[in-house]
């Protein structure tokens, strides 16, 4: 390799151990992130559809903000975090790795004066006898120490938790197995929805992408439920699910309900309750004012229709009995909403046994009697359906970046020196993190060492 090879690749190598690279990508990435919150991901609703302009929605499209976490940039924003990761990890570790396993045990001149929290304390008593006395307080108060004779001096090294130096690349791993797991849900998992009718069941599912996908296994809507608050708004909707294999339930699997925020999963495959809706048939009769020639008009639930004049009509809601909504009033009723030929929309209500209120909408019917027959309704549930082979991944990851985090910021590589010589017994030590927990400590120790090797020589 020439030296300007050697240059490029240098250069190149402390462009990804940068840490302005680490702060970029991270900032670039939160701000990316707010991208997906405020975009739609996925299917997009009709209601956003109505909201944005077709260049504005085409851009959107071609840069990926409708499924922002699958698009390309985004994955190589991660990848570049990833390698900016493991190159910082892997210039730092070697020296935090030999500071872990080959420490200086030895407190020699220069190192005295690179150490904290130096004291010196002037006792009586050989070399031997006070490497004994030091050695049993290390070990009572702090460690057991490590003994070298180095020049007529015995040196007595002690040092607790020197892993936490470690915490740091625990996180580090933390980040690279969850973007792992996330690769691999996104590469082998999918997210999806599925309509099932009471009583029906599905063994397919369409996914985000409008690819059906074949469960292995099929599943059926028991019953299907919902209740109400007093004003009628929905309080909760629930599903009775049951999984069959080979058109059999399956065991422990039969008739399981199923509520927001209490899945069903099996075989890694989760049903949350999503959604519902009705669907079936609804008779309603077009007639003179008077009520005669009477037409039969079948529109299915929120389902649309053409009246005689050619307007449209959406049926928009139904009630077996109206007078729940409306008291002094009876029987069936439905809520429409016309279309007018001059553009405006009106919204009414069509009864079953009241001709005479109508009679009221004739001006929004062509002049016709509209009336509403009754119909069969069956509900469905709306079940978004999700597999995630790389969550329990992800969950490893997001431990271990737990336990990482705490080790970094409330543990510290403690490390003690002493120099033992007859007569003087010189102390220090240092600590990778919190130095004013050290100092309080370290004033603890020489205080005891001062207290206790004077008792011991007024013996």
């Amino acid at each position: 390799m020439t030296i300007n090879e050697q240059s490029g690749f240098q250069s190149l190598w402390d462009y990804f151990c940068s840490l302005k690279l680490t702060m970029f990508l991270l900032i670039t990435l939160a701000i990316i992130s707010i991208i997906g919150t405020v975009v739609p991901q996925g299917a997009l609703p009709p209601e956003y559809l109505q909201t944005i302009s077709q260049n504005k929605l085409k851009l959107y499209q071609a840069l990926g903000f409708f499924d922002m976490y699958h698009s390309w940039w985004f994955i190589l924003l991660l990848s570049l975090l990833s390698i900016n990761l493991i190159a910082c990890s892997i210039k730092r570790l070697p020296l935090i790795w030999k500071t872990i396993t080959q420490p200086v045990v030895v407190m020699g001149a220069g190192h005295e004066k690179t150490l904290s929290n130096l004291t010196t304390i002037e006792t009586r008593g050989d070399a031997s006898t006070l490497r004994d006395r030091v050695a049993a307080i290390l070990k009572a108060e702090f460690a057991d120490p490590l003994i070298t004779e180095t020049d007529g001096a015995f040196h007595l090294f002690a040092q607790k938790t020197p892993w936490s130096r470690l915490a740091v690349y625990a996180v580090h791993l933390s980040v690279l197995v969850i973007f792992i797991g996330a690769i691999i849900g996104s590469l082998f998992g999918y997210k999806g929805f599925i309509n099932i009718p009471e009583g029906e069941s599905v063994g397919k599912v369409m996914s985000r992408s409008k690819n059906e996908i074949d469960l292995g296994f099929a599943v059926r809507c028991e019953k299907f439920s919902v209740a109400h608050y007093p004003n009628g708004a929905p309080k909760e909707f629930k599903s009775i699910l049951t999984v069959l294999e080979n058109g059999q339930p399956v065991q422990g699997y039969n008739r399981v309900p199923v509520i927001v925020n209490d899945p069903l999963t099996y075989k890694g495959i989760t049903f949350y309750q999503s959604s519902y809706g009705k669907f079936g048939e609804h008779e309603f009769t077009i007639s003179d004012p008077n009520g005669r020639n009477p037409q039969s008009l079948i529109i299915q639930s929120n389902g649309s229709a053409k009246l005689p004049d050619g307007s449209g009509i959406c049926l928009q809601e139904t009630t077996p009995d109206i007078s729940r909504f409306m008291p002094g009033l009876s029987g069936p009723a439905a809520q429409v909403e016309v279309h007018l030929a001059n553009g405006e929309n009106k919204e009414f209500i069509v009864f079953a046994n009241n001709p005479a209120m109508n009679r009221m909408n004739l001006p929004y019917t062509g002049g016709k009697l509209l009336q509403y027959r009754g119909g069969e309704e069956f509900m469905y549930t709306g079940l978004q359906v999700a597999k995630d082979p790389g969550v329990w991944v992800v969950w490893v990851g997001c431990l271990l970046m737990v336990v990482g985090i705490y080790a970094a910021f409330f543990m510290s590589h403690r490390r003690i020196w002493v120099r033992v010589e007859n007569g003087t017994v010189t102390v220090g030590g240092n600590a990778s993190k919190n130095q004013g927990g050290f100092q309080i400590f370290m004033e603890r120790l020489v205080t005891k060492l001062k207290d206790q090797l004077s008792s011991e020589d007024n013996k």
